[in-house]
């Protein structure tokens, strides 16, 4: 007996066929007991289910004695049903429509090639065939993983290159049929089994991280959201306003903060009533909301002020305020079945992105709101450049009576006629 061979009578087909079903019952128990605990993460329940699918597709595979007589292609369909169970579970995690057909596709093809022995048998056989829709489920997973955004660095990564790595080890019966002779056809067998332990270990590990990572992106999004109108609060909207400025400081650009603020809010609320106001400020949001681009800020800073910050300069906000205030006079003629006619007044400061101090921004956009104020409401007004308003203000002039000249002092000088 060489060395080999009890290494070989250990890592027997029958012998992983039966660690990989115990290990599959147990992740889809440990997955629909954490679905229990966590009732809003609905997924959960899912991907507990496709376990418990898999591993009942891989008991009726692997039985030596047959204790329920089924056709032979079912246990395959039962697996490809778990494949695209767990796929299913990715976009409903992620708040996608479900797609019944797709998800069941595999298994309904797999039912159907085994109606014509002579497709089965072409390209590896239907090792070969299985592994390629195994394969082709995993990517689709690791798609979905990739197009979403919210999740930690470290889990998008995890949740897109296992996946992949995975899918590329099923896809290696078609190598290895190049390249083995038929009586390693067992060998690969074992292969195959071992790597679906390695499967179903992993991909648990990653759906608890993913689900981690979601939880934690909502407790972060509810400390940070201003419960009213959705849009961030002032603490989490000058964080984010710091780092914006950070972004484009390393481009050498300019930044425009914008101060918001209802006109005649508190006569709305004495009127119509403190619903009716906050039903207001709720249009509002949901106005600049859609009125912002995607790399904008935008907070309630308290009552009804609000600000945005924005890469560019004047005159690129000068665009957006106006696209804001035109919006919400024709969304403010009538709010909650009342005829109000809310209007907003707008003020905005501009600074070097390197050189922005957020407190100093806000006291120069909020000196222009009062301008708007004061001019008339719902109109737009722009601060002066930081430069300008540094600047000493011009000396007095003085008009001599005789004369008729002017006389504007200088530091430094006892007058000079102009």
């Amino acid at each position: 007996m060489t060395a080999a061979e009890p290494m070989q009578s250990f890592l027997d087909v029958p012998t992983l066929t039966f660690v990989a079903v115990c290990l599959a019952t147990l992740l889809g128990l440990f997955l629909i007991f954490a679905w229990a605990q966590q009732r809003d993460a609905r997924a959960l329940a899912w991907w507990g289910s496709a376990y418990l699918i898999g591993a009942a597709s891989m008991t009726l595979w692997g039985q030596q004695t047959p204790i329920v007589r089924v056709p032979p292609e079912v246990p395959g369909a039962l697996f490809f049903l778990a494949c695209g169970i767990i796929w299913s579970g990715v976009r409903l995690f992620h708040g996608r429509k479900l797609l019944p057909l797709p998800a069941c596709a595999g298994a309904l093809g797999w039912l159907v090639l085994h109606q014509f022995p002579s497709l089965t048998s072409a390209g590896g056989g239907p090792i070969g065939l299985g592994a390629l829709v195994v394969a082709c489920y995993t990517f689709v997973i690791a798609w979905e993983l990739w197009r979403e955004r919210r999740e930690s660095l470290f889990s998008r990564t995890a949740a897109i290159v296992v996946p992949c790595l995975h899918a590329a080890i099923f896809l290696m019966p078609f190598a290895l049929q190049a390249v083995l002779p038929e009586k390693a056809a067992p060998n690969l067998m074992t292969v195959l089994a071992l790597e679906t332990i390695i499967y179903a270990v992993g991909t648990a590990f990653i759906v608890l991280l993913m689900v981690k990572d979601h939880h934690v992106h909502v407790y972060r999004r509810a400390a940070s959201t201003d419960h009213l109108t959705g849009l961030l609060n002032r603490r989490a909207f000058l964080e984010n306003a710091l780092a914006l400025s950070a972004r484009v400081a390393r481009r050498g650009g300019k930044v425009t903060l914008m101060m918001f603020d209802l006109d005649h809010f508190k006569s709305i609320n004495d009127r119509f009533g403190h619903a009716v106001g906050d039903e207001a400020l709720r249009v509002f949001a949901q106005v600049v909301r859609s009125s912002m681009r995607a790399d904008d800020i935008v907070g309630r800073l308290g009552g009804e002020e609000f600000a945005a910050i924005v890469p560019g300069d004047m005159a690129i906000a000068a665009k957006i305020a106006e696209r804001v205030r035109a919006s919400f006079e024709a969304a403010g003629v009538t709010i909650a079945t009342h005829a109000i006619g809310a209007t907003v007044s707008i003020g905005a400061a501009t600074a070097q992105a390197a050189q922005v101090d957020i407190d100093a921004v806000i006291a120069r956009a909020d000196a222009a709101l009062y301008c708007a104020k004061h001019n008339g409401r719902n109109r737009m007004e722009a601060a002066p450049d930081a430069e300008e308003a540094a600047a000493p203000p011009p000396p007095p002039a003085m008009t001599l009576p005789q004369s008729g000249l002017t006389v504007r002092r200088h530091a430094g000088a006892e007058g000079q006629r102009a």
